[in-house]
């Protein structure tokens, strides 16, 4: 009885989903730009290794790079509160 084995070349590795455009450390922030590849969404990763604070952000395409380079201001701007008219 012969027995063919399969070969490594036969499998395939899944891509990951989440691939870095870009990143950088500067005075122990560590800014990551982020695509997920199943969604399409675009976020910027912001850790301060002195303090462990983390978060993250999911800007448009179009302001990606805009983001990767100023991440406070967009993240600033997503933890602000929703401010309701009353109108429904």
């Amino acid at each position: 009885m012969v027995r063919r084995f399969r070969t490594m070349s036969m499998f395939t590795t899944p891509q990951p989903a989440i691939r870095e455009l870009d990143h950088r450390t500067n005075d122990d922030i560590e800014v990551r730009l982020l695509w997920n590849s199943w969604t399409n969404e675009v976020f910027v990763a912001v850790a301060d290794l002195r303090s462990g604070e983390l978060f993250e952000v999911t800007v448009r395409g179009a302001d990606a790079l805009d983001a990767f380079r100023h991440p406070y201001a967009y993240g600033a701007s997503s933890l602000l509160p929703t401010i309701s008219t009353g109108a429904a």
